[in-house]
């Protein structure tokens, strides 16, 4: 490929976790092009910004995206990495999901404040307060504990994590991923898949460039992971198939099972946690994801699908 007259400019959002897979996205992308250079451009999301709030209050996930977006229409940048769990499921149409890095640990990790000795949500005392924004995480904690309460705890990693040692929350989860990228592979305690189900894409990052931007794109597919792209797309059909959004108590997960074939497994919760669906299916056609969304809906109590928009 022709040298690239000047370094190809990479988005993110600024947070050190943000960075960090930035820099992942970059190493990646120079090494299987030797002969290309990368900038990266971050930027303060308009989610990092807000705290005080849920993110169903104050806009939803595309306070992760807005400033990103921005740049790369216009041109400021070329291409953007995303956490792809925060990522809207239906983004515009002029951008491309041209690349998903090897898929990172998909588990959630306990972390408790440092005079407590629990390993596990079952060792947490009675009425512990264990931060959150996620409806995800405060769904599946009540439905474990109803006795726990869950504050919302919002910030990057390092914010959450400092809130916890001070002891202004009792407890937190944090995706094993990000922990691992941060270099803090040794901190929590890990939740087994079939005690915390996690949230769909968690730990993928996804890089998005122009979809009219043929090299850009072209370049970008290098780096494809395609094991990761089958996964995560899966569980993106069935969010946009429940009609979920940043509210909506949604966990999913797909992997290969014996046989090789995709298995997604999800579960939707009222927002107490007091009542859930639960289903599996076998991906053998691009319409399963929406069919395993229609029986997890089917008969589920207004508690849940007011929560959920149905396709």
């Amino acid at each position: 490929m022709e040298q690239t007259r000047r370094p190809l400019r990479l988005g993110t959002r600024a947070s050190p976790l943000a960075l960090a897979q930035a820099k992942l996205a970059a190493d990646a992308l120079m090494a299987a092009h030797r002969d290309i250079a990368v900038e990266i451009v971050a930027m303060t999301a308009t989610g990092d910004r807000i705290l005080d709030r849920a993110l169903a209050e104050v806009g939803g996930k595309a306070l992760w995206t807005r400033e990103l977006d921005a740049a790369l229409d216009d041109g400021r940048i070329d291409f953007a990495v995303h956490s792809l769990k925060d990522v809207e499921t239906v983004r515009p149409a002029i951008f491309a999901l041209a690349a998903i890095l090897p898929r990172a640990d998909v588990r959630d990790r306990l972390i408790v404040r440092p005079d407590w000795t629990a390993t596990s949500i079952a060792d947490l005392p009675h009425g512990a307060r264990v931060g959150t924004s996620s409806p995800r995480r405060a769904a599946q904690l009540r439905a474990l504990r109803p006795d726990l309460t869950t504050p919302l705890l919002r910030g990057n990693v390092q914010t959450r994590l400092a809130r916890v040692a001070d002891a202004s929350v009792d407890a937190t989860l944090l995706a094993a991923a990000g922990l691992d990228r941060l270099g803090m592979g040794g901190v929590g305690h890990m939740l087994a898949i079939d005690t915390v189900l996690p949230a769909a894409s968690q730990g993928a990052v996804g890089i998005e460039c122009r979809a009219d931007d043929d090299p850009m794109r072209a370049l970008l597919t290098a780096i494809d992971d395609g094991a990761a792209r089958d996964a995560v797309i899966v569980e993106r059909a069935l969010l946009a198939a429940l009609g979920g959004d940043c509210r909506s108590p949604i966990a999913a997960h797909a992997a290969p099972g014996s046989d090789g074939r995709l298995v997604l497994r999800a579960i939707i919760y009222a927002a107490d946690g007091s009542d859930s669906r639960a289903g599996s299916a076998i991906i053998t056609d691009s319409d399963a994801p929406a069919r395993l969304a229609a029986q997890l809906l089917d008969g589920a109590p207004a508690e849940i699908t007011a929560l959920f928009a149905g396709d």
